[in-house]
């Protein structure tokens, strides 16, 4: 347990060096996580009989990586960089990889700006494609929360996102403090346990569109509950009474989107369907 507890003290976020270039776990992780999420899909479609060739869902997931990751880093900016402002007299630092002379990779994403993005390419796609937007998102619910969890194992080998000060005894030592290892748990409840829901649970869907709803309320609560031991980014703190954080904020948005979601294409759903005679 003491070897655990100082874990950080014996692991190297960089896992190679290539002269100016730092390749850190973190963007292994991410790599894996788009990689573990194509192939989920892919096993869905082919399991559950989605009408998707293996083109058009390579082509789909290029889509969504580039708004994923444009959507996360400007939602980074706007809703927890102190100098926004900056940003908007010098918009070529938005996506520039060095800092100092060194490349350091593009830091600073936000989960919430990364699903306005998938969102807006997803509308982008099947405007294209002439395909149904709802079965993507459904198909996205199902594949996205196993790739999810390589991604907060990659901010736990990053040492960033670090947990609030604790006693327990699996907490880990960061600059002398013992805290908890709230990206862990976020992997566990934000990625294992809505993988698992949803792999038993898609057999039982209603309707399209339900999946993706269940999961942006599934997802904003086990957000909510996990940033109660995540602590607040510091240039944020707090932002609203006194104890809830810009990702609780941004999750109770999330959880109001999907039951609103829920209810529109129930009922829709129930008003299409042929009246019995």
């Amino acid at each position: 347990m003491e070897f655990w507890q100082h874990i950080y003290e014996h692991f190297d976020p960089i896992a190679l060096t290539l002269g100016p270039i730092k390749i850190h776990w973190y963007g292994i992780m991410y790599v894996l996580a788009l990689v573990t999420a194509l192939y989920a899909a892919k096993w869905y479609v082919r399991r559950d009989r989605y009408p998707i060739d293996s083109e058009t869902l390579e082509r789909f997931f290029i889509y969504v990586e580039i708004g994923v990751i444009l959507g996360a880093r400007l939602g980074y900016i706007l809703f927890y960089d102190p100098h926004t402002s900056y940003y908007l007299t010098h918009p070529w630092q938005i996506f520039n990889p060095f800092q100092g002379g060194t490349f350091t990779g593009i830091a600073g994403m936000s989960y919430h700006g990364a699903v306005i993005g998938f969102i807006l390419a997803t509308l982008l796609f099947v405007r294209k494609t002439k395909t149904s937007f709802w079965m993507w998102m459904d198909l996205v619910a199902l594949s996205v929360p196993v790739g999810y969890v390589f991604g907060r194992v990659g901010n736990f080998l990053n040492q960033e996102l670090v947990g609030r000060v604790t006693e327990v005894p699996w907490g880990i030592y960061v600059h002398h403090t013992l805290r908890h290892p709230s990206q862990l748990y976020e992997a566990l409840l934000e990625g294992v346990a809505i993988a698992l829901f949803f792999f038993f649970y898609r057999k039982k869907r209603q309707f399209e569109g339900e999946l993706i709803a269940l999961y942006a309320i599934l997802y904003g609560l086990a957000r909510f509950v996990a940033e109660f031991w995540r602590q607040p980014d510091i240039q944020v703190g707090f932002v609203c009474c006194g104890w809830m954080t810009m990702g609780q904020l941004l999750s109770t948005l999330m959880i109001a989107g999907g039951i609103l979601i829920y209810i529109y294409l129930s009922r829709k759903t129930t008003s299409s369907s042929p009246a019995p005679r």
